[in-house]
């Protein structure tokens, strides 16, 4: 049997978990349970040689960066493609497909959500590698997973005939029911649609392109650096921009449907959270620097301040440099009502966080006023700043950490820890770290405009011009 060349999708943000997820550091990415964040989680399970192939990481051009880092700090490899603009299932099932064949000619694909959790590893590997013996035989295997609640927030999957022990036809596949339905599909045997599907790479191109949903042709481009593909978005013309289910699963003779018992949760609200993390004292659950006094089974999460919960159960507070989210845990998946309400306010927090990461590595900012702006700047060794000027802006930096290779104009200057250099408006500049710890500077800006499109950039090795 042949391996499971495994695509990983990586392009949602997960406004269920604000104020810690946002889209400038979606949820797949954030350490939720331990060191290792959800997409680190993934790529572990599905490292096993014996029945996965090296594995395919489809996200955008945003997170890109984001994907190395955490690769590279875990230690593992994958094959990075971008998509040109977020798209929904269908297209993931056509791109897998795609990619799939364009690596063998005989493949069976896995898709497998990054911000999804399993409890128990080897279960789930045992779970794909039992869909991938009845994927073989030009079948489209969904993961499904025994409800244990009537859930609104997932898509249902009937099983019907059993095919061989274990995996059976699929009898109907439904999309998010209302409560009622919900506990209707519970009493009747449903499964949830758990999103992770194993398939015959051939069989997924005819059935999407027999439901008219098209399929991509030559659409992945070699190209970028780090090993990074970009698909080109001609290629995937006729491909429908929203989400759903594949109809292709809904074919009775290539749908199947195992059902996965290893524990799963897409971790969609912070209600999901608590429930999968270590209970202290009372239930509760505590990450950061946060404290309760007389409270039972509540969250408290902090990135930076003090926070104290007193006389309250059942609720979760999470605390950000510069967000707090309060709410009873039963209503945690209302969260996202709230981001939009926020968004509609052209609030930046929605989207994006005072800590933003680069590929060079990250800057912080501090203090921000009309006419200057405070920013802690963290470079990695060997991380190269873009060369870049701006209009209306002059910088300040003041290095606190490691050493520093500015590029000033026509100089090249070494600024070492306790030392400063400044840079005038217009100049042509850079910053590099040589060392071999990162460097940290703090950086004051004074000017009329202080936004982040004042930066007009000449070269980058990062090839963001």
């Amino acid at each position: 049997m042949p391996k499971i060349i495994p695509v990983v999708l990586c392009t949602g943000h997960g406004a269920g978990l604000w104020p810690i997820a946002r889209e400038t550091m979606p949820k797949q990415f954030i350490p939720l349970f331990g060191k290792d964040s959800t997409f680190q989680r993934t790529l572990r399970l599905l490292s096993d040689p014996d029945v996965f192939d090296a594995p395919i990481v489809l996200t955008n051009a945003e997170q890109r960066f984001t994907v190395v880092d955490q690769l590279q700090a875990i230690g593992l490899h994958a094959e990075i493609v971008l998509e040109p603009a977020k798209r929904g299932a269908h297209s993931a099932a056509a791109i897998a497909a795609e990619l799939g064949l364009a690596r063998r000619e005989a493949a069976l694909v896995g898709i497998f959500p990054a911000d999804h959790v399993v409890q128990d590893g080897k279960l789930f590997v045992e779970t794909c590698a039992r869909a991938a013996a009845v994927a073989a035989q030009g079948r489209i295997v969904a993961i499904g997973i025994p409800p244990c609640y009537p859930a609104t927030a997932y898509g249902y999957i009937r099983p019907g005939t059993e095919i061989v022990e274990g995996v059976r036809d699929v009898e109907d596949v439904a999309a998010k029911p209302d409560a009622a339905l919900a506990a209707r599909y519970l009493a009747d045997g449903y499964l949830w649609n758990s999103g992770n599907v194993v398939f015959d790479a051939t069989t997924m191109q005819a059935r999407l392109q027999a439901a008219a949903l098209g399929a991509i042709g030559n659409a992945a481009a070699t190209g970028g650096n780090l090993g990074i593909r970009m698909l080109e978005a001609d290629g995937l013309t006729g491909l429908p921009a929203l989400a759903g289910e594949p109809s292709a699963q809904q074919q009775a003779d290539t749908a199947a449907v195992i059902a996965g018992h290893f524990g799963w949760s897409d971790v969609g609200d912070w209600s999901a959270v608590w429930q999968l993390s270590e209970k202290g004292t009372g239930g509760n659950v505590v990450q950061g620097r946060g404290y309760v006094v007389d409270g039972t089974n509540n969250l408290v999460r902090s990135e930076d301040a003090v926070v104290a919960l007193v006389g309250l159960d059942d609720v979760a507070v999470i605390a950000t440099r510069d967000a707090i989210l309060v709410t009873p845990k039963a209503k945690s998946d209302k969260v996202r009502d709230a981001v939009a309400l926020i968004a509609a306010k052209h609030e930046p927090e929605a989207i994006s966080h005072r800590e933003i990461h680069r590929p060079w590595g990250k800057y912080l900012s501090v203090d921000l006023d009309e006419r200057h702006q405070v920013k802690r700047i963290t470079v990695k060794p060997n991380g190269v700043l873009s060369l870049q000027k701006h209009h209306h802006r002059a910088e300040h930096w003041v290095v606190v950490r490691g050493t520093a290779q500015v590029t000033r104009d026509d100089e090249t200057i070494i600024v070492h820890e306790n030392e400063a250099i400044y840079l005038p408006i217009g100049c042509v500049h850079r910053m590099a770290n040589p060392g071999k710890i990162p460097l940290e500077i703090i950086e004051v800006q004074v000017g009329s405009y202080l936004g982040e499109d004042d930066i007009i950039r000449i070269e980058d090795i990062y090839q963001r011009c």
